[in-house]
Protein backbone atom coordinates (compact mmCIF):
# COMPACT_ATOMS: atom_id res chain seq x y z
CA UNK A 1 0.00 0.00 0.00
CA UNK A 2 1.12 3.45 -1.10
CA UNK A 3 -0.29 6.76 1.12
CA UNK A 4 -0.85 9.61 -1.30
CA UNK A 5 -0.82 12.80 0.96
CA UNK A 6 -2.45 13.96 -1.22
CA UNK A 7 -3.33 14.81 -4.56
CA UNK A 8 -6.55 16.50 -3.18
CA UNK A 9 -5.38 18.93 -0.25
CA UNK A 10 -1.80 20.14 0.91
CA UNK A 11 -1.82 17.75 4.20
CA UNK A 12 1.68 18.53 5.11
CA UNK A 13 0.75 22.06 5.09
CA UNK A 14 -2.82 22.45 7.10
CA UNK A 15 -2.41 18.37 8.17
CA UNK A 16 0.40 17.78 9.73
CA UNK A 17 -0.76 16.69 13.12
CA UNK A 18 -3.85 15.00 12.00
CA UNK A 19 -1.80 12.94 9.53
CA UNK A 20 0.84 11.94 12.57
CA UNK A 21 -2.53 10.95 14.73
CA UNK A 22 -3.49 8.47 11.76
CA UNK A 23 -0.07 6.85 11.08
CA UNK A 24 -0.27 6.26 15.28
CA UNK A 25 -3.91 4.81 14.95
CA UNK A 26 -3.21 2.78 11.93
CA UNK A 27 -6.30 3.07 10.13
CA UNK A 28 -7.97 6.70 8.65
CA UNK A 29 -11.57 6.92 7.34
CA UNK A 30 -12.19 8.13 3.72
CA UNK A 31 -15.39 9.61 2.13
CA UNK A 32 -15.92 9.00 -1.42
CA UNK A 33 -15.61 12.09 -3.06
CA UNK A 34 -18.21 11.13 -5.90
CA UNK A 35 -20.48 9.58 -3.41
CA UNK A 36 -20.76 11.08 0.08
CA UNK A 37 -22.66 8.59 1.78
CA UNK A 38 -19.76 5.73 1.22
CA UNK A 39 -16.82 6.26 3.90
CA UNK A 40 -13.93 3.76 4.21
CA UNK A 41 -12.04 2.52 6.61
CA UNK A 42 -8.48 1.94 6.03
CA UNK A 43 -6.63 -0.09 8.24
CA UNK A 44 -3.07 -0.17 8.10
CA UNK A 45 0.94 -0.81 9.88
CA UNK A 46 4.55 -0.59 9.07
CA UNK A 47 4.30 -3.94 7.31
CA UNK A 48 1.36 -3.15 4.68
CA UNK A 49 2.25 0.53 3.43
CA UNK A 50 5.50 0.55 1.44
CA UNK A 51 5.96 4.29 1.37
CA UNK A 52 4.55 7.62 1.70
CA UNK A 53 4.40 10.12 -0.99
CA UNK A 54 3.79 14.00 0.02
CA UNK A 55 2.28 16.63 -1.91
CA UNK A 56 3.23 20.19 -0.82
CA UNK A 57 3.42 23.76 -1.29
CA UNK A 58 4.55 24.48 1.84
CA UNK A 59 6.58 21.78 4.12
CA UNK A 60 7.48 24.19 7.06
CA UNK A 61 4.85 22.43 9.57
CA UNK A 62 5.84 19.10 8.61
CA UNK A 63 9.74 19.65 10.13
CA UNK A 64 8.97 18.79 13.16
CA UNK A 65 7.12 15.84 12.62
CA UNK A 66 9.49 14.35 10.26
CA UNK A 67 11.28 12.72 13.54
CA UNK A 68 8.15 11.03 14.15
CA UNK A 69 7.45 9.52 10.87
CA UNK A 70 11.02 8.16 11.17
CA UNK A 71 10.43 6.83 14.47
CA UNK A 72 7.59 4.77 13.30
CA UNK A 73 10.09 3.35 10.25
CA UNK A 74 7.43 4.88 7.83
CA UNK A 75 9.57 5.29 4.21
CA UNK A 76 8.45 8.92 2.37
CA UNK A 77 9.42 10.98 0.11
CA UNK A 78 7.99 14.61 -1.02
CA UNK A 79 6.56 16.26 -4.26
CA UNK A 80 7.18 19.75 -3.34
CA UNK A 81 5.46 22.76 -5.91
CA UNK A 82 7.54 25.95 -5.92
CA UNK A 83 6.28 28.31 -9.34
CA UNK A 84 7.32 31.60 -9.95
CA UNK A 85 3.49 33.14 -9.61
CA UNK A 86 2.39 36.22 -7.72
CA UNK A 87 -0.58 36.51 -5.11
CA UNK A 88 -2.65 36.79 -8.32
CA UNK A 89 -2.66 33.53 -8.93
CA UNK A 90 -1.65 32.18 -5.83
CA UNK A 91 -2.74 33.82 -3.14
CA UNK A 92 -2.22 32.66 0.20
CA UNK A 93 0.96 30.94 -0.22
CA UNK A 94 4.35 32.20 1.99
CA UNK A 95 6.50 34.43 0.23
CA UNK A 96 8.78 32.52 -2.39
CA UNK A 97 11.88 33.16 -0.48
CA UNK A 98 10.64 31.61 2.18
CA UNK A 99 9.56 28.48 0.69
CA UNK A 100 12.15 27.45 -1.05
CA UNK A 101 13.94 28.10 2.09
CA UNK A 102 11.74 25.51 3.52
CA UNK A 103 12.60 23.79 0.74
CA UNK A 104 16.54 23.43 1.41
CA UNK A 105 16.13 23.48 4.74
CA UNK A 106 13.98 19.42 3.57
CA UNK A 107 16.46 18.44 1.48
CA UNK A 108 18.92 18.68 4.24
CA UNK A 109 17.26 16.21 6.29
CA UNK A 110 16.38 13.82 3.78
CA UNK A 111 19.09 14.13 1.04
CA UNK A 112 18.04 15.47 -2.53
CA UNK A 113 16.63 11.87 -3.82
CA UNK A 114 13.61 12.24 -1.59
CA UNK A 115 12.62 15.91 -2.33
CA UNK A 116 11.34 16.56 -6.04
CA UNK A 117 10.67 19.70 -7.17
CA UNK A 118 7.31 20.38 -9.02
CA UNK A 119 7.07 23.17 -10.95
CA UNK A 120 3.08 22.93 -12.46
CA UNK A 121 1.35 23.84 -13.84
CA UNK A 122 2.85 26.15 -16.46
CA UNK A 123 0.46 29.43 -17.31
CA UNK A 124 1.52 31.27 -20.76
CA UNK A 125 -0.04 34.80 -20.94
CA UNK A 126 0.91 38.28 -21.87
CA UNK A 127 2.45 38.39 -18.17
CA UNK A 128 3.79 35.26 -18.05
CA UNK A 129 5.28 34.66 -20.80
CA UNK A 130 7.68 32.11 -22.15
CA UNK A 131 10.80 33.94 -21.16
CA UNK A 132 9.30 34.96 -18.12
CA UNK A 133 9.73 30.78 -17.24
CA UNK A 134 13.13 30.14 -18.38
CA UNK A 135 14.38 33.46 -16.77
CA UNK A 136 12.51 32.52 -13.44
CA UNK A 137 13.11 28.73 -13.98
CA UNK A 138 17.04 29.77 -14.20
CA UNK A 139 17.15 31.90 -10.60
CA UNK A 140 15.38 28.82 -9.43
CA UNK A 141 17.40 26.67 -9.89
CA UNK A 142 20.19 28.23 -8.95
CA UNK A 143 18.57 28.29 -5.53
CA UNK A 144 17.17 24.83 -5.88
CA UNK A 145 19.68 22.79 -7.92
CA UNK A 146 21.73 21.47 -5.18
CA UNK A 147 18.92 20.40 -3.15
CA UNK A 148 16.80 17.95 -5.65
CA UNK A 149 18.18 15.67 -8.55
CA UNK A 150 14.90 16.18 -10.28
CA UNK A 151 12.20 18.70 -11.56
CA UNK A 152 8.30 17.53 -13.11
CA UNK A 153 6.86 20.10 -14.95
CA UNK A 154 3.86 20.50 -16.80
CA UNK A 155 1.41 22.61 -18.56
CA UNK A 156 -2.00 23.90 -17.21
CA UNK A 157 -5.42 21.94 -18.28
CA UNK A 158 -8.42 24.38 -18.63
CA UNK A 159 -10.62 21.66 -16.88
CA UNK A 160 -14.36 23.53 -16.50
CA UNK A 161 -13.62 24.92 -12.79
CA UNK A 162 -10.33 26.10 -13.75
CA UNK A 163 -11.87 28.06 -16.99
CA UNK A 164 -13.85 29.76 -14.75
CA UNK A 165 -11.42 31.24 -12.10
CA UNK A 166 -8.65 31.72 -14.16
CA UNK A 167 -11.35 34.01 -16.09
CA UNK A 168 -8.85 36.75 -17.83
CA UNK A 169 -5.75 35.60 -17.43
CA UNK A 170 -5.91 32.71 -19.63
CA UNK A 171 -7.98 32.36 -22.77
CA UNK A 172 -7.07 29.17 -24.04
CA UNK A 173 -4.82 25.53 -23.44
CA UNK A 174 -0.80 26.40 -24.13
CA UNK A 175 -0.01 26.32 -27.36
CA UNK A 176 2.54 23.31 -28.86
CA UNK A 177 4.85 25.29 -29.90
CA UNK A 178 5.18 27.46 -27.18
CA UNK A 179 5.25 24.04 -24.96
CA UNK A 180 8.32 22.61 -26.85
CA UNK A 181 9.96 26.46 -26.29
CA UNK A 182 9.54 25.94 -22.73
CA UNK A 183 10.95 22.22 -22.62
CA UNK A 184 13.60 22.98 -24.91
CA UNK A 185 15.05 25.93 -22.81
CA UNK A 186 14.53 24.69 -19.83
CA UNK A 187 16.70 21.19 -20.36
CA UNK A 188 19.39 23.77 -21.20
CA UNK A 189 19.04 25.27 -18.05
CA UNK A 190 18.59 21.87 -16.15
CA UNK A 191 21.73 20.23 -17.88
CA UNK A 192 23.81 23.59 -16.24
CA UNK A 193 22.78 21.84 -12.94
CA UNK A 194 22.76 18.11 -13.12
CA UNK A 195 18.75 18.17 -13.21
CA UNK A 196 16.59 15.59 -14.71
CA UNK A 197 13.57 16.93 -16.12
CA UNK A 198 10.63 15.08 -16.10
CA UNK A 199 6.28 16.14 -17.34
CA UNK A 200 3.84 14.86 -15.74
CA UNK A 201 0.76 13.97 -17.89
CA UNK A 202 2.30 15.78 -21.12
CA UNK A 203 0.37 14.51 -24.23
CA UNK A 204 3.71 16.37 -26.29
CA UNK A 205 6.58 14.38 -26.90
CA UNK A 206 9.61 16.20 -25.51
CA UNK A 207 12.23 12.95 -25.79
CA UNK A 208 14.39 14.76 -28.18
CA UNK A 209 15.57 17.36 -25.49
CA UNK A 210 15.85 15.00 -23.67
CA UNK A 211 12.82 14.78 -21.35
CA UNK A 212 11.02 11.80 -19.78
CA UNK A 213 7.21 11.22 -18.70
CA UNK A 214 7.81 11.19 -14.99
CA UNK A 215 5.73 8.62 -12.43
CA UNK A 216 4.92 11.21 -9.41
CA UNK A 217 4.00 7.83 -7.41
CA UNK A 218 7.25 6.09 -8.59
CA UNK A 219 7.66 2.74 -8.68
CA UNK A 220 11.09 2.93 -9.02
CA UNK A 221 12.04 6.00 -6.42
CA UNK A 222 10.04 3.68 -3.71
CA UNK A 223 11.90 0.34 -4.51
CA UNK A 224 14.91 2.66 -4.07
CA UNK A 225 13.86 4.12 -0.58
CA UNK A 226 12.82 0.36 0.32
CA UNK A 227 15.21 -2.23 -0.95
CA UNK A 228 12.23 -4.20 -2.25
CA UNK A 229 10.59 -4.78 -5.87
CA UNK A 230 7.02 -3.83 -6.21
CA UNK A 231 4.05 -4.80 -8.32
CA UNK A 232 3.87 -2.99 -10.77
CA UNK A 233 0.08 -1.65 -10.47
CA UNK A 234 -1.07 1.09 -12.54
CA UNK A 235 -3.35 3.84 -10.77
CA UNK A 236 -6.68 2.59 -12.75
CA UNK A 237 -8.09 5.98 -11.04
CA UNK A 238 -5.80 8.79 -12.80
CA UNK A 239 -5.42 10.17 -16.06
CA UNK A 240 -4.79 7.80 -18.95
CA UNK A 241 -1.43 9.57 -19.44
CA UNK A 242 -0.15 8.76 -15.53
CA UNK A 243 2.16 6.64 -15.21
CA UNK A 244 1.88 6.54 -11.36
CA UNK A 245 1.80 3.56 -9.38
CA UNK A 246 -1.88 2.68 -7.53
CA UNK A 247 -2.08 4.23 -4.09
CA UNK A 248 -4.63 4.77 -1.59
CA UNK A 249 -5.17 8.70 -1.15
CA UNK A 250 -6.08 10.06 2.27
CA UNK A 251 -7.12 13.71 1.26
CA UNK A 252 -10.54 15.41 0.54
CA UNK A 253 -11.26 18.10 -1.85
CA UNK A 254 -11.94 21.92 -0.86
CA UNK A 255 -9.86 21.49 1.78
CA UNK A 256 -6.76 24.01 1.45
CA UNK A 257 -6.55 27.51 1.86
CA UNK A 258 -3.49 28.48 -0.46
CA UNK A 259 -6.20 29.64 -2.48
CA UNK A 260 -4.42 28.90 -5.88
CA UNK A 261 -6.67 29.78 -8.66
CA UNK A 262 -5.65 27.09 -11.27
CA UNK A 263 -6.13 24.16 -8.89
CA UNK A 264 -8.02 21.53 -9.68
CA UNK A 265 -9.24 20.35 -5.73
CA UNK A 266 -10.75 23.36 -5.03
CA UNK A 267 -14.01 24.43 -6.73
CA UNK A 268 -15.19 26.61 -4.12
CA UNK A 269 -13.30 28.52 -1.87
CA UNK A 270 -16.63 29.15 0.53
CA UNK A 271 -16.14 25.10 1.13
CA UNK A 272 -13.23 25.57 1.53
CA UNK A 273 -12.94 27.44 4.85
CA UNK A 274 -16.52 25.97 6.04
CA UNK A 275 -14.56 22.47 5.52
CA UNK A 276 -11.20 23.51 7.36
CA UNK A 277 -13.53 24.96 10.19
CA UNK A 278 -14.76 21.19 10.98
CA UNK A 279 -11.49 20.07 10.94
CA UNK A 280 -10.11 18.14 14.14
CA UNK A 281 -6.64 16.61 14.54
CA UNK A 282 -8.16 13.97 16.37
CA UNK A 283 -10.28 12.81 14.06
CA UNK A 284 -10.44 9.39 12.20
CA UNK A 285 -11.80 11.64 8.81
CA UNK A 286 -9.99 14.26 7.64
CA UNK A 287 -13.01 17.08 8.22
CA UNK A 288 -16.83 16.98 8.86
CA UNK A 289 -18.67 14.33 11.19
CA UNK A 290 -19.83 10.33 10.34
CA UNK A 291 -23.05 10.17 11.11
CA UNK A 292 -25.82 7.55 9.52
CA UNK A 293 -23.41 6.95 6.54
CA UNK A 294 -22.26 3.47 5.21
CA UNK A 295 -18.68 2.51 6.24
CA UNK A 296 -17.03 -0.21 4.99
CA UNK A 297 -13.89 -1.60 6.05
CA UNK A 298 -10.57 -2.59 3.96
CA UNK A 299 -7.14 -3.57 5.07
CA UNK A 300 -4.21 -1.96 3.59
CA UNK A 301 -1.64 -4.71 1.66
CA UNK A 302 1.58 -4.14 0.39
CA UNK A 303 2.78 -4.36 -2.81
CA UNK A 304 6.19 -6.27 -1.93
CA UNK A 305 6.73 -8.46 -4.66
CA UNK A 306 9.01 -11.50 -2.79
CA UNK A 307 11.95 -11.03 -5.25
CA UNK A 308 14.49 -8.59 -3.68
CA UNK A 309 15.91 -5.59 -5.37
CA UNK A 310 20.03 -5.56 -5.16
CA UNK A 311 21.91 -2.37 -5.25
Amino acid sequence: MIISASRRTDIPAFYADWLINRLKAGSVLLRNPYNPKNISRITFDRESVDCIVFWTKNAQPMLSKLGLIDAMDYPYYFQFTITPYEKQIERNLPDKPVIMDTFRRLSSLLGPRRVIWRYDPIIINQEYSVDYHLDKFGSMCNTLGSYTEQCVFSFIELYPKIRRNMQGIVKQPVLLADRHKVAQGFAKIAQEYQLSLATCCEGADFSLYPIKKAACIDQKLIEEITGYSLKPLKDEYQRSACNCLKSVDIGAYDCCSHGCIYCYATSNFDRVRANMRYHESSSPILTGKVGRETVSSKAGESLKQMQTVLF
